[in-house]
């Protein structure tokens, strides 16, 4: 997922690291990237980079930059980048996004608005008129 390395292909730096049989519960406010293995419960803020793998399991609002998801979300995602679905990914909840990536194997029960393109042609109109 993110290869760290010789240098033209590395993505980020993960600046954070909830591992496997970690439980958090309240408002996780970060900067940076951060990658989830455990459970978190409450909502996540950020304008950066979220990793949840496998084993996690997020229940509540998501907002950040970028999520790369192959865990489990309950509960609303709205990212100002991207959505990024890897298999065995499960998302029960809306998603707000300009660019959204599900891969096969993903299961997503939810409606999913592309903001992105909308907002930019709803400007457009409201300064014609």
């Amino acid at each position: 997922m993110l290869k760290k390395g010789s240098g033209t292909t590395e993505q980020a730096e993960i600046t954070a690291f909830l591992g496997k049989g970690t439980e958090f519960k309240g408002v996780l406010s970060f900067e940076g990237t951060i990658r989830v293995d455990g459970k978190v419960d409450g909502e996540v803020i950020s304008k950066d980079t979220l990793i949840a793998s496998d084993g996690a399991f997020l229940q509540g609002e998501i907002s950040v930059g970028t999520i790369i998801l192959s865990g489990k979300i309950v509960g609303n995602i709205n990212a100002g980048q991207k959505v990024h679905l890897l298999a065995p990914a499960y998302v029960q909840g809306n998603i707000k996004t300009p660019k959204l990536i599900i891969e096969e194997g993903v299961t997503f029960d939810g409606k999913c608005e592309m903001a992105g393109e909308k907002k930019a042609s709803e400007q457009k109109v409201v300064s014609l008129k």
